[in-house]
């Protein structure tokens, strides 16, 4: 797991569209599904349901994201 994954599971869940999240990105959606998909075989749990071509957040990537959210904003003042 890198930093990019986490910052792409973030966008996913912020947009609710793999397609919104990938132009968000710069990046095309099909790298970007795979980047998810390589992060939840990695945690060894879906992040995410999806629904009628939405995606969201399950229990499982609300608590992680939750962690991630922490994390990145540890990173943002270590910076400052």
């Amino acid at each position: 797991m890198n930093l990019q994954q986490l910052r792409y599971a973030v966008e996913v869940a912020k947009t609710g569209s793999i397609t919104a999240a990938a132009k968000n990105l710069y990046m095309g959606q099909p790298n970007l599904s795979k980047s998810i998909s390589k992060l939840e075989e990695e945690l060894g749990v879906a992040l995410f349901d999806h629904r009628k071509g939405k995606i969201e957040l399950n229990d499982y990537g609300r608590m992680f994201l939750s962690s991630v959210d922490i994390a990145f904003a540890e990173l943002n003042a270590g910076v400052q």
